[in-house]
């Protein structure tokens, strides 16, 4: 297979309202590609396809037919062809997946990858319903009703809890530390904001329970954003004499599929999810704590608890013992008294979704732009020292699509 590698991101600030700006998620979607094209110092014109990620923007936007907004990234771009993925939350990671693919296949050598969501369209109401679509809706709204996903997450929440014997003020750990993380993410849309530990352990007036035993501090944000990638191959790295310059190398991938309803699923174990990771360390050749560093799906706190056992960061039933730790919070944001640790693996060192923001189908994308962002040594306030190897897991659904990426520096 034909190696793949990133050579260009952006993003937008997560932290905007496009409706209040006169935008739509056309303006985003050119806004992010422009910056990726630009970071990557190529010719928009030998960019030779194109994929956009997006979960909703049918309902969010009433626009569809996403991919022919690339072509107003740049004229050059008129007539190459755009692919549309979609698959819930991981939408963005499945169009990663499909441009390193086609770059692994020999399709083609320049690829252009663009994850958007506008979601600050309607109510908190009618948007969780738009939401709702990413779950079993006809047969799971009759039985959770209005605000779905917390309500579903919140389950999992209790079945592990009763499991594990996990506590809420665990899960406000997960919340604490990415809202820390943000703070130094110019880009994060809660980076101005102040989530002490005791309340992101209690319900309060400023942070109430919405679905048992999840708060609002525990919930990813409602987000309008973009990211973008440029992927390209072996042979056109060494082409435009780039190959000895920092990048991001694809080293390893895995996709899988569970049933849609979570009842259907093996919660919390998840081990459909689990074989994602297993391919993805598998084509890596390699191990969970080799890793250095990692972005992954916190739409609510405890999934990043449940992720990190899916990855196999931490054993089933262990991922409270491994967030307690400080082992994936960053050295300047943890308690220096913890010392040395024998093994450390910053996760979600913008924010991740509970606080960096959560744009849908951009998320994937954002991830992706995370780990290049560290393994070219980009990530300024954020940076891992010495970060070799890079794990993204974006999930759709109640851990229904799972995608895992493990990037090196090459």
């Amino acid at each position: 297979m034909e190696p793949v590698y990133i050579i260009g991101g952006g993003r937008t600030d997560f932290k905007r309202n496009l409706k209040k700006e006169g935008k739509t998620i056309r303006h985003i979607i050119a806004e992010a590609g422009k910056r990726a094209i630009e970071d990557a110092k190529i010719d928009p014109g030998e960019i030779q396809a194109g994929a956009v990620g997006n979960f909703n923007a049918g309902q969010f936007t009433k626009q569809l037919q996403l991919g022919a907004f690339i072509p107003e990234i740049d004229p050059k771009l008129h007539g190459i062809p755009t692919m549309h993925t979609e698959a819930a939350c991981a939408s963005g990671a499945l169009s990663v997946l499909l441009g390193a693919q086609w770059i692994m296949g020999g399709f083609y050598d320049v690829v252009l990858v663009v994850g958007a969501e506008q979601q600050k369209t309607m109510s908190s109401l009618d948007g969780s319903d738009v939401l709702g679509a990413a779950a079993d809706y006809h047969n799971e709204k009759p039985e959770y009703g209005d605000f779905m996903f917390p309500k579903l997450f919140g389950r999992i929440a209790q079945i592990y809890i009763d499991k594990y014997g996990a506590s809420e003020a665990d899960l406000a750990l997960v919340a604490w530390k990415n809202y820390a993380h943000a703070k130094l993410n110019p880009f994060a849309q809660m980076r101005d904001a102040d989530l002490t530990l005791d309340c992101a352990s209690q319900v309060s007036d400023e942070n109430p329970s919405v679905a048992p035993p999840l708060k609002v501090s525990d919930c990813s944000q409602i987000t309008d954003g973009a990211a973008s990638l440029v992927l390209v191959s072996g042979k056109y790295l060494e082409k435009i004499g780039r190959q000895k310059s920092p990048t991001a190398r694809l080293l390893g991938f895995g996709h899988t599929t569970d049933y849609l309803a979570l009842n259907k699923k093996d919660a919390p174990t998840f081990s459909t999810a689990r074989k994602a990771a297993e391919k993805a360390f598998g084509m890596a050749n390699a191990r969970p704590r080799e890793l250095q560093g990692a972005e992954v799906h916190d739409c609510f706190s405890i999934t990043e608890i449940v992720a990190y056992e899916i990855l196999g960061l931490a054993e089933s039933g262990k991922g409270v013992e491994l967030v307690k730790s400080g082992a994936t919070t960053l050295p300047r944001v943890r308690n220096q008294k913890s010392g040395k640790l024998p093994f450390e693996i910053p996760v979600n060192t913008g924010g991740g979704l509970i606080a960096d923001g959560h744009p849908v189908g951009a998320t994937g994308v954002r991830q992706v732009f995370d780990a290049y962002q560290q393994l070219t040594s980009q990530a300024g306030a954020r940076q891992i020292e010495n970060v070799k190897r890079f794990l993204t897991f974006n999930m759709g659904g109640s851990l229904t699509t799972s995608v895992a990426m493990i990037w090196g520096r090459d």
